[in-house]
C-alpha cells in the first residue's frame, strides 16, 4: 500500500490539516501563564509609575498654591519693615512734642528728618513724586484744579502745585493737583494744549 499515508501520521492533525502544521508550535499553559505573568507585572509597574506621578503633581499643584497663598500674605513684608523706622520716628516726635521744654527748631527738624526717612523708604520700593512747578501742564500726570492768568510764564504752565501725584515703578498712583496758567484774556483751560 504504497499510496496510502500512515494512520499514526496523520491521527493527531485536526480537518484541513496536514502533517506539516504539527511542526508550528502552539503556546501551551505554561507559556501563556508566564505571557500574562510578565503583562500583568508590566502593568503593575506602569501602574505604580502612574499613581506616583500622579501624587508628585498633587504635592507640587499645592506647593504652588501654598507659595502663591503666602507671596501675597506676605508681599508687603519689606514694604512694612521699611515702615516702621518711619512710624517709630512720628512716636518719638511726638513725645518730644508733649515736653513743655520742646523746641520749635528741633521739632522741625526731627519732622523733616521723618519726612525724608518716609521718602527713602518709598523710594526704595519705586514710588517716586510727581512734582510739576513750573513745568508744562501734562493731563496724564497732573489734574488741573483751576487756572490763572498769568503773562510772566507761557500758557499751560503749572504754576502752583496743590498735591504731590505719585508713580510706581513708572506707573500713575495718583496725579498731581495743580493750578495751572492761561494767558490774561483767556478764559478756562487751553484744550489744544
Amino acid at each position: 500500500m504504497a499510496g496510502e499515508v500512515p494512520a499514526a501520521s496523520n491521527a493527531s492533525a485536526g480537518p484541513g490539516q496536514t502533517a506539516g502544521a504539527e511542526a508550528v508550535a502552539q503556546p501551551g499553559g505554561e507559556d501563556l501563564q508566564c505571557l500574562l505573568d510578565e503583562a500583568r507585572s508590566k502593568a503593575d509597574e506602569h501602574w505604580d509609575k502612574f499613581v506616583r506621578a500622579s501624587a508628585e503633581l498633587d504635592n507640587a499643584r499645592r506647593r504652588y498654591e501654598r507659595e502663591l497663598d503666602n507671596a501675597r500674605k506676605y508681599a508687603l513684608d519689606r514694604f512694612v519693615a521699611e515702615l516702621l523706622p518711619v512710624r517709630d520716628s512720628l512716636e518719638l516726635g511726638l513725645a518730644a512734642a508733649a515736653d513743655p521744654q520742646a523746641g520749635l527748631t528741633k521739632l522741625r527738624e526731627g519732622m523733616e528728618l521723618t519726612v525724608k526717612l518716609f521718602g527713602d523708604a518709598l523710594q526704595r520700593f519705586g514710588v517716586e513724586a510727581v512734582d510739576p512747578a513750573g513745568s508744562p501742564f501734562d493731563p496724564n500726570l497732573h489734574q488741573a484744579l483751576s487756572t490763572q492768568p498769568r503773562d510772566d510764564v507761557p500758557a499751560n504752565t503749572v504754576i502752583a502745585v496743590v498735591q504731590r501725584g505719585y508713580t510706581l515703578n513708572g506707573r500713575l498712583v495718583r496725579p498731581a493737583l495743580v493750578m495751572v496758567s492761561r494767558p490774561a484774556g483767556q478764559q478756562g483751560i487751553d484744550e489744544k494744549a
